[in-house]
This record gives C-alpha cells, sequence and structure tokens, in this order.
C-alpha cells in the first residue's frame, strides 16, 4: 500500500535543518519556490550563504539589460540595470555590490540583484580637486598634483581615469558602516571614506601603494609595485599605516593581493604586446602571457615572499573586482589551480594601447591560457568599454 507524502507538511524545524545546509543562492530560490509553506518558512533574503562563484558582468548592448556569464553552466543571465548606463562606469565590484562613477560626478554603489544604492562623496570632493565647475565645458575640474601644479580635466577624462580601483570593506545592507577604499589613477594615492561622510581623505603614509588594495578583518593591505604592503587601519578620526617590508619584487607589469584562508598571495601578471588584424587594420594590443604567485612568509627572521607553482583547490578571480580566492571543491563543475583574469588596464602599464579582450584563465600547472566561451581572446567583434568585471551575486 503506497502513501503519498505531502512535502509541503513538513515540519518548521526540518525545514530550518534543511535550507542551513544550502550554499548555493540558486538552490536556495528553487527551494522557496516549492510551495507557499516552503516559501513562508524561509526569508526572501538568505542570511546564511556563503561567497557566490562569480559570474562575469559583460559590457553594455543598446538596451538597459546586462549579461552576466556563468562560466560554469555556459549561460548569461540578464538583469534590467539602467544604473550602469553608458554615461558611467563601473570602477570595483566587492560583496556583491558595483561601484560606479558618473559623470554627473556622483559616485555610487550599488546591489544589481536587489538595486539598493548607496551614495558615496563625488568625484568633487577628493583632496586634490580643488574647482569644480559644471560650466566650464571641457575643463570642469581644476585638480592640484603632489607637487603643486595646477590642471584641468573634464567629465569625462575623470570618470574614465581618475579612480583606478574601488574596494569596499562589507556589504552595505549588513554593514551600514562600511568603509569604501580607491586608488587613484594619476597620483597613486589612496582615498578613503565611511558611509555618510560628505568628502574623501587620502592617506599621504601609503602613497604608492597603489597596485592593489583589499580588506580583511578590520584593515585595509595595499600593495606596492615592489610587492611591500602597506596596512591601514582607517577605523579612527585618522589613518594609521604600518608596513610589512619584503625583499623587492622585480618584473611582472602588475601586482594583485589575495586573502586565502591561510595566507596572504601576492599574484604578478605579465603582460606583452602584440599585432591584432581586425577590420582590415592593424592595431598594436596587449595580452597577459604568465602568472606568477607567491605565498608571504612571515615566520622568517624577515618577511619575504616565497613562488608557490600550484594553487591545489584554490581559484583566483583578478581584475577591477576585489581580487578574491575560492576553493573550487565547493562548486561543482569547477577546477582549482586556475587564475581567472579580466582586464583592467591603466595608464601605468601600456600607454595608448588596447586590451579590453584580455581575458581568460591561467592554468599554473601548464602555463596555458584559455578564454572563455563568452570572450575570445583578441577578438573586437564581441567586447566593447568597458571590459567585463567580475561580480558575486548577492541577495543581501
Amino acid at each position: 500500500m503506497s502513501v503519498d507524502n505531502d512535502w509541503s507538511e513538513l515540519p518548521p524545524e526540518l525545514l530550518d535543518t534543511i535550507v542551513n545546509k544550502l550554499i548555493d543562492l540558486r538552490d536556495y530560490l528553487h527551494f522557496r519556490a516549492v510551495c507557499p509553506s516552503w516559501r513562508s518558512s524561509t526569508p526572501a533574503t538568505p542570511k546564511n550563504l556563503p561567497c557566490q562563484l562569480p559570474w562575469l558582468m559583460l559590457p553594455k548592448n543598446q538596451s538597459n539589460r546586462r549579461g552576466f556569464f556563468n562560466f560554469v553552466d555556459n549561460k548569461v543571465h540578464f538583469l534590467n540595470l539602467p544604473e550602469a548606463s553608458n554615461s558611467r562606469r563601473r570602477c570595483g565590484s566587492s560583496h556583491g555590490w558595483l561601484i560606479i562613477v558618473d559623470e554627473s560626478p556622483s559616485i555610487f554603489v550599488i546591489n544589481p540583484l536587489t538595486k539598493v544604492t548607496f551614495n558615496l562623496p563625488p568625484v568633487s570632493q577628493f583632496p586634490n580637486v580643488v574647482n569644480f565647475n559644471f560650466y566650464s565645458v571641457g575643463r570642469e575640474f581644476t585638480l592640484r598634483s603632489p607637487h603643486g601644479e595646477v590642471y584641468a580635466r573634464n567629465l569625462k577624462e575623470m570618470r574614465d581615469s581618475f579612480i583606478r580601483k574601488a574596494v569596499i570593506s562589507s556589504s552595505p545592507s549588513r554593514d551600514p558602516n562600511f568603509i569604501t577604499m580607491v586608488i587613484l589613477n594619476e597620483t597613486g594615492e589612496l582615498a578613503y571614506c565611511k558611509n555618510g561622510e560628505h568628502s574623501w581623505k587620502f592617506i599621504d603614509d601609503a602613497r604608492f601603494y597603489d597596485e592593489d588594495v583589499i580588506y580583511f578583518e578590520g584593515l585595509f593591505y595595499a600593495v606596492h609595485k615592489s610587492g611591500e604592503i602597506a596596512v591601514c587601519d582607517v577605523s579612527g578620526d585618522t589613518p594609521s599605516v604600518s608596513f610589512i617590508e619584503t625583499p623587492k619584487q622585480i618584473g611582472g607589469d602588475m601586482q594583485y593581493l589575495v586573502k586565502t584562508n591561510d595566507e596572504f598571495l601576492l599574484v604578478t601578471r605579465f603582460l606583452e604586446l602584440d599585432i591584432d588584424a581586425a577590420y582590415h587594420q592593424l592595431d598594436v594590443v596587449y595580452k597577459t602571457v604568465e602568472f606568477c604567485v607567491f605565498r608571504l612568509v612571515l615566520e622568517r627572521p624577515r618577511c619575504e615572499w616565497e613562488e608557490i607553482n600550484s594553487l591545489g583547490e584554490t581559484m583566483l578571480f583578478l581584475g577591477e573586482n576585489s581580487s578574491l580566492a575560492l576553493l573550487a571543491s565547493d562548486f561543482p563543475g569547477c577546477e582549482g589551480n586556475r587564475i581567472y583574469f579580466t582586464d583592467d588596464y591603466c595608464e601605468a602599464n601600456y600607454d595608448g594601447v588596447d586590451g579590453n579582450h584580455d581575458l581568460g584563465y591561467y592554468n599554473l600547472a601548464d602555463g596555458s591560457i584559455e578564454a572563455l566561451s563568452c570572450c575570445p581572446r583578441n577578438s573586437h567583434s564581441v567586447l566593447r568599454w568597458p571590459p567585463p568585471i567580475w561580480f558575486t551575486p548577492n541577495p543581501c
């Protein structure tokens, strides 16, 4: 004799046990879609999910829909996101939020899934901006260099090149006291603001530690081209900076700082100029040819970077996003020992040279580079400005 089970009658404590074991956002959404009883037993916004596998946010098309590519299932998911229009540039991605700078010249952070937005101080409120006049067409900004020279920049120049990269300390929905840190492109300055403040502050002692910056356990870590690290505590009224000094790293074009579960990694990226034939003309482009990975050794008499030949199960995601390390074993269909990278070109590398198709993944085992199916390397037929960026889906 068969007995029909009514799954909608499962006791709340059992449903709670099941939902607390879910780690994938899609599984969570499918769970809530089973029936009204299951949906009412769980919050619309999950609180227990770990960091999700990043999607690749693709360049804008003619509509307000933005494509997000999931490289595991090889599918593009579309979100309506007019906030990331062509007149705006996203300059960072952290904790599932995008940092966007406008020509207006506002700066804000937005969660593409929930559309929740927090305003940051505008570009005109950086310490080196001495004047902003919207009606001085083509010379709206007046800036002062660290050497005292005064020069002008227009709206588009400030939108596209003033800020190199921005990161936030935590998800603004979970932590209303989040802090934003930015790297300025021309001067190598680090600037920060706390949520609710009306202007940006420079960290004078950490100037030129401008290769990459990450946040970990209450502190920002910024890395110099040579591999030295500035540890920035901005929790008080004035910033305090200490340094992790290491033997200088020689070579490489770009440096990234990544925190895994148990150590800091320094990733050196090597670029190479190439000739690309497109549309019946020859263009000079750059492309990534190699990565080297080092771990920070602290227990010796002197701190140093030690090269490693394998990441094991670890995957790294590098670019304009906050540098991220995840375990492939946590995500079915993924393989470890890979570095997934996007183009985050700046003038400090190869001035005037295009590279916005320079993305894919690097296999540390054999040094090979493979393209993602949505983005053929060095193909001008698909991608446009701005280049893609890694984005971790986060509903809260």
